[in-house]
């Protein structure tokens, strides 16, 4: 037998063996803590794998979710598919066993609002517990987001400090939004991503620049 095959059979067992793994931890009716982290991710970067890692330890599941367009946000030049493409061999790349890249964004209507995409992931996995990931800006400019009051009481918010909104403005921006209704689920996650952003990958590309460090 060639060694090529060996190795093949042995990664075959193996996954065979997360299979069973998979449903004895999570049989059907039991309920999961996914999270969803949603975004444009052009491109994906090391600030996502950090967030990613965080999920993945955290969570039952994680959902990364490329949405074709940002309904707050100018036109995207890449399409959603290589967009998506480029997430998906990057999640495998780093060998990932609970993240999935989901799809479900392509199977909605647009203007593609996340409470919309919220309560279709909820409409197909009714048992399921879903929660948002999203960045300190983003909590930040959330009361320009549609139906956000039902986001975060219907799903809640997983916040992460990014950039220049440390982790203090983040809690103060957190009490603020309590106090309009105190039953705002929103986790502030214990850690910092690195202060780099798409934008910035993007433009340091178009003047010829070495950016793949920064890229996942």
């Amino acid at each position: 037998m060639m060694i090529t095959d060996i190795i093949f059979s042995l990664l075959a067992i193996g996954f065979i063996g997360f299979l069973i793994f998979l449903c004895f931890k999570y049989p059907d009716d039991e309920p999961r803590n996914i999270a969803v982290y949603s975004g444009s991710f052009n491109p994906i970067h090391i600030g996502h794998k950090v967030v990613i890692d965080y999920l993945s330890n955290e969570y039952d599941w994680v959902y990364v979710i490329v949405t074709p367009q940002n309904p707050l946000k100018d036109a995207i030049e890449v399409p959603s598919e290589e967009r998506r493409k480029a997430v998906e061999r990057a999640i495998i790349n780093n060998g990932y066993l609970n993240v999935t890249v989901n799809d479900i964004e392509n199977t909605l209507n647009p203007p593609y609002y996340t409470v919309n995409t919220l309560r279709k992931l909820k409409e197909q996995e009714p048992n399921n517990n879903f929660k948002l990931v999203m960045g300190a800006d983003c909590l930040e400019e959330i009361k320009n987001w549609k139906s956000y009051q039902d986001i975060l009481t219907d799903f809640g918010v997983i916040v992460f400090p990014r950039g220049e909104v440390d982790a203090n403005q983040l809690k103060r921006h957190s009490l603020m939004l309590h106090r309009e209704n105190p039953n705002y689920k929103i986790k502030i996650a214990n850690i910092k991503t690195p202060n780099v952003s798409s934008t910035e990958i993007r433009e340091a590309r178009k003047k010829g620049e070495d950016v793949n460090y920064l890229t996942m």
